[in-house]
């Protein structure tokens, strides 16, 4: 009996906290075999959220050896390490690939997933760039503007203004400007949340919101989560000054390391960050039927 005969598969809707768990413990087990994330934050998320995502589940002896998810037209699959070789993630995928219009995320290009790819006639249509560099050792210079001012993101006063310009700033963008106020009080929930590293940049005169650098740190890594600019507001420096802000706060937060997510198309963004010291060290691609 083949290992695709042994393994079982279930379609859920939802998870019960022991299925999530086991899907959380699957995924910090690739993830410490790979040596990167099995499964983005979102896909985490909607583990135990009330979002409606498909959950495919693969058993066999001795518990979950497989898992997908699909959410809005976008996968993520991972398979035990343990179980890999014997075609179950093909099985997994072509299970994906059933949901009409799905992308397909493959986390640290690796051939074997490019490979698989090939067979199955999908297409490379998205790069997500992961950019790392050592903590800086001096607080670089801050650059001034006039007419703008930063100051942190307040809890409870900030929401409405901040999704408006998210919205604005990532309208193009796939996931993160689709994110709702239920979405970010997930988000402010997590226990890597700090108030005090999210910077806004704002019109000095009338406090308007133009551009805005999310941090994240958690377990030695500093990462610059999210950088937007009001679409109206390009080309005046805000993200230049925002990275410096940034910048600033993680050079004396003890780390180990930085990183963060670009698309592989940004130029503009790819060009700042490199000026700071950040260099490519991996890309995530998405696939889709050709």
């Amino acid at each position: 009996m083949g290992a695709e005969d042994e393994a079982r598969l279930t379609r859920r809707n939802s998870l019960d906290a022991d299925r999530a768990g086991a899907v959380r413990s699957l995924a910090e087990h690739v993830a410490a075999h790979d040596r990167f994330e099995a499964l983005s934050e979102q896909m985490l998320l909607n583990l135990t959220s009330a979002r409606e995502v498909q959950h495919l589940l693969l058993s066999g002896a001795g518990g979950l050896v497989g898992y997908a998810q699909i959410d809005d037209g976008a996968a993520e699959l991972a398979i035990d390490p343990a179980w890999r070789g014997r075609g179950l993630g093909r099985r997994l995928l072509q299970e994906v690939l059933a949901e009409p219009g799905v992308r397909v995320w493959a986390h640290g290009d690796l051939p074997a997933a490019a490979h698989l790819a090939d067979q199955l006639g999908l297409a490379r249509v998205r790069d997500l760039w992961v950019m790392a560099m050592d903590p800086p050792q001096t607080v670089p210079p801050q650059r001034r503007r006039e007419g703008m001012l930063v100051r942190e993101f307040v809890p409870g006063q900030d929401e409405d203004a901040w999704l408006d310009l998210n919205a604005r700033a990532f309208a193009d963008h796939p996931e993160q400007g689709k994110l709702t106020r239920a979405d970010l009080e997930e988000r402010m929930a997590q226990p890597s949340f700090d108030p005090s590293v999210f910077f806004l940049a704002a019109d000095a005169g009338t406090g308007d919101l133009l551009g805005s650098m999310w941090l994240k740190i958690e377990d030695g890594v500093g990462e610059i989560y999210a950088l937007g600019v009001h679409p109206q507001a390009q080309g005046r420096g805000i993200g230049g000054l925002l990275t410096d802000r940034a910048m600033t706060a993680l050079a004396g937060a003890g780390l180990d390391r930085l990183e963060l997510y670009v698309e592989g198309e940004n130029t503009a963004a790819i060009r700042t960050y490199r000026h700071v010291g950040f260099a490519k060290e991996r890309a995530d691609v998405q696939y889709a039927r050709a």
